[in-house]
């Protein structure tokens, strides 16, 4: 058995829902975090909220702090 482990306290990701509500807008709303395995094949994943009614579920690189804008 492997042990998963990761490579910092702090997430490498965010996890968010996004909702399509027209052909060029989406919602999009944070729900967790992730952190990359150390050998970079996966993540674990630390979910706050679970969404429901079709979101997909996206998990990006967070911005640098100060950066304006949205999750993209």
């Amino acid at each position: 058995m492997t042990k998963t482990e990761t490579t910092s306290k702090r997430p490498t990701h965010r996890v968010y829902a996004v909702k399509k509500i027209s052909d060029d807008n989406s919602h999009w709303t944070e729900i967790g975090a992730a952190w990359a395995h150390q050998d970079g094949k996966g993540f674990n994943l630390k979910l706050d909220y679970l969404p429901l009614g079709g979101a997909e579920i996206v998990i990006r690189e967070p911005k640098a702090k100060g950066a304006e804008g949205g999750a993209q």
